[in-house]
């Protein structure tokens, strides 16, 4: 197995924490790309929502989060070790690699299963992670 990533939030607290903390992160990335794209003040003001800078953090988010890389039997032998985790798997369960997301918190863990496109299921499942566990758990005050 490998890992991927280094966020792995133990509770909602950490993960809330880490989200408010991205969000200064997320108008500076914002805002050097509009710089890059040479975007004048009043298309910037007219394009760059509080929707956009949202999106930015969320993609940062997603993107830290720690995922472990490994075999169909390496995941079912994780999920013995975690029988109170609700299981939410997208692919099928016939290939032969998995890549999983855990989030203690909520008692769920996301996976991704793959044959060959390790990069892809690897962004795929950090995105449905972030949907599924994250997005409305963060949003709640």
């Amino acid at each position: 197995m490998e890992q991927e990533g280094r966020f792995a939030p133990e509770t909602l607290e950490a993960a809330r924490e880490r989200y408010e903390a991205l969000g200064s992160t997320a108008q500076v990335v914002v805002r050097e790309v509009a710089k890059a794209m040479e975007l004048d003040r009043e298309t910037y003001r007219e394009r760059v929502t509080s929707d956009v800078i949202e999106t930015a953090r969320e993609v940062l988010f997603a993107e830290s989060l720690a995922v472990t890389v490994g075999t169909r039997e390496e995941f079912d032998a994780w999920r013995v070790d975690h029988p109170d985790y609700e299981v939410c798997e997208i692919g099928s369960e016939n290939v032969r690699r998995v890549a999983w997301h855990a989030a203690p918190f909520a008692e769920t863990v996301v996976a991704a299963t793959f044959q060959d496109e390790r990069e892809a299921a690897v962004g795929t499942l950090r995105r449905q992670a972030f949907g599924d566990v994250y997005r409305d758990a963060l949003r709640e005050n």
